[in-house]
Formats: C-alpha cells, sequence, structure tokens
C-alpha cells in the first residue's frame, strides 16, 4: 500500500510518535499541491485539510482513500466519499484516533493505514467534534468563564488542571496548541443545538483577534 501524508513537520512528529511500521511506504509531502504528484496512491491523510471547493476538488482527483483532518465538519458538509479524523494539534500523537465514515466498507482500509503507525481507530457518528474535542473544549471554555470571573490567572488555572486532573496540558496552554479560533467555531456551531456549548465572551474575543 502506497500512502502520502500531506502534513506540517510538527503533525509528522506526533503521528510517528509509535514509529512506523518498517515495510511500509510512506510519502510525506508538505504541500498542498504535491499531492498531484500521487494520484494512484492507495489513500492520502490530508492532515492540512481545509474545507473549500479548491480542497475538495484537489482530493477528488486522487483515485485512494481519502482521509481528511476535520473535526468541526461533518461529511455531509465535506464529501461523503471521504474519511473524516481528529487530527487537532495534540490528539495526534495518541494511540487511539477518533473517526467517521459513511462507507462501511473503507473502515478496514482505513484501520490498515493507521496501523502503519501503530494507532487504532475509534469509530464514532459522523457529528461535529467528535468526543474528545467536543470535552476538551469545554472545558477550556469554563476555564475562560473562569478567568472572565476573575476566579483566578491563566497560569494558575493551567497549574491547578494539570496537578489536579493529571491532563497533560492546562486549558489555556491547550487552546493555544489546538488554536483558540478552532474552540471557538465548534463551540460555536455546537451551541446552536445546545445552549451549553455557548462560548465564553473572552474566548470568543480571543479568537476575533486572529
Amino acid at each position: 500500500m502506497q500512502l502520502v501524508v500531506c502534513c506540517t513537520e510538527a503533525q509528522q512528529e506526533e503521528l510517528t510518535r509509535y514509529g512506523v511500521v518498517a515495510q511500509a511506504s510512506v510519502v510525506w509531502v508538505f504541500e498542498k499541491v504535491d499531492l498531484l504528484h500521487y494520484k494512484t496512491a492507495d489513500a492520502v491523510v490530508d492532515l492540512l485539510y481545509e474545507n473549500n471547493k479548491v480542497n475538495n476538488s484537489l482530493l477528488r482527483q486522487l483515485s485512494g482513500i481519502k482521509i481528511i483532518n476535520s473535526v468541526i465538519d461533518t461529511l455531509e458538509e465535506t464529501d461523503p466519499s471521504f474519511v473524516r479524523i481528529n487530527g487537532w494539534t495534540t490528539f495526534l500523537s495518541a494511540p487511539i484516533l477518533e473517526a467517521a465514515c459513511v462507507h462501511e466498507d473503507l473502515k478496514k482500509l482505513v484501520e490498515a493505514v493507521f496501523a502503519t503507525f501503530h494507532k487504532t481507530i475509534e469509530w464514532l457518528p459522523d457529528e461535529p467534534g467528535f468526543v474528545v474535542p467536543r470535552v476538551v473544549s469545554m472545558i477550556i471554555n469554563e476555564a475562560y468563564f473562569a478567568l472572565e470571573e476573575g476566579v483566578s490567572t491563566r497560569a494558575e488555572i493551567d497549574v491547578a488542571m494539570k496537578l489536579g486532573t493529571a491532563y497533560p496540558f492546562g486549558p489555556f496552554e491547550w487552546s493555544e496548541k489546538i488554536g483558540v479560533r478552532n474552540i471557538a467555531t465548534l463551540l460555536r456551531k455546537l451551541s446552536i443545538q445546545q445552549p451549553r456549548y455557548t462560548p465564553a465572551p473572552l474566548l470568543l474575543q480571543m479568537a476575533d483577534a486572529i
């Protein structure tokens, strides 16, 4: 199987945290247009994915499985022939990756793709935010509410969460790694149906300032 991964160097480092199967044929590209050199590849993982006509049109020119990093937009909103994963920063390094797929016949193939990196797939419904990003986004949101209310400082909240819950990052650290705009966009989308996801005003202020 020829596998092509389009990503940043940081994403490559996360994805390969547990190594790569020795006999695997993996090509790394760091510019989206370079994917067109591998139109017949068996699978493409686009970790730089953006949901727009240009990106989707490019991917449709490829013959293999298209796996996209799309936490917020569903397959109905992108392309039902794609497979989407949670490829947000810090989550790619996990041994288990969340994913959604419309076509059952693609699942075994996708599992084989990520077995290349010693990772397993947790199949979830095709809904915005999967599970872990929703939870983490809510934790980050509550931290912004607490900061607004003067409960504590950013640094103290980060330290308290890491020491008290053994999380790898404090909520503000996590929001910077994931991207405040990503967090705000997901919460805005989820809050349309469930008001409990309403973003904190300070979070929105930070996201809109970027």
